[in-house]
Parts: C-alpha cells; structure tokens; sequence
C-alpha cells in the first residue's frame, strides 16, 4: 500500500465518537443548558486501585435571565463511557428519553 492510500484511508474511515453531550434544568429559571465534554481534551486522568479513570468538571451557565452557574461531575472509565454523571450544584439533569 502507498503512502497515498494510507493517506486517504486515514480520512475516509468513520471517526469514533469524539463529544459527550448533556443538558442541565437550572434550579432557579428553569432553562436547559446543553453542555459538551471533548473526550480527546477534556478529561483528567484519575489511578484508581481497579485501574483508570477519567474524570472532567464542567460549570456551565445559560444564557437566560438569572446567570446561574451549574457545575456539572463526570467520570469516564478507560475507553471513555460515562460510569457516573452528577450535579453538584445549580441545577438537575433532564432525563433523557
């Protein structure tokens, strides 16, 4: 195989799925702010006695009437699926359907 064709099949295979999206209901208005994680950027490792782990702190504000910031937990097992997600202040997750 050619450099070339190396090269173009690098670009034309499917790319994994890069961004972890979430929504927020803020506590005091009520609006649904949408966050996004960049799975490649975003995460801390964090050494674990069962192995490792990724962790990330979001704080996301809207852009509605109160400015309420929402700070948002995430933490991410070794091939970056989310194993645990929670709000620890400002707001609640919407469920997801």
């Amino acid at each position: 195989m050619g450099f070339f064709d190396k090269f173009f099949k690098a670009f034309s295979s499917t790319p994994e799925k890069r961004y972890y999206t979430f929504q927020v209901r803020c506590k005091r208005c009520g609006e649904i702010i949408e966050g996004r994680v960049d799975l490649d950027n975003d995460l801390s490792v964090e050494y674990e006695a069962d192995g490792e782990r990724y962790y990330c702190r979001k704080v996301v504000m809207g852009a509605g009437m109160c400015y309420q910031k929402i700070e948002v937990g995430l933490q991410f097992d070794k091939k970056r699926k989310l194993i645990e997600k929670r709000v620890e202040s400002g707001g609640d997750f919407v469920s997801e359907t």
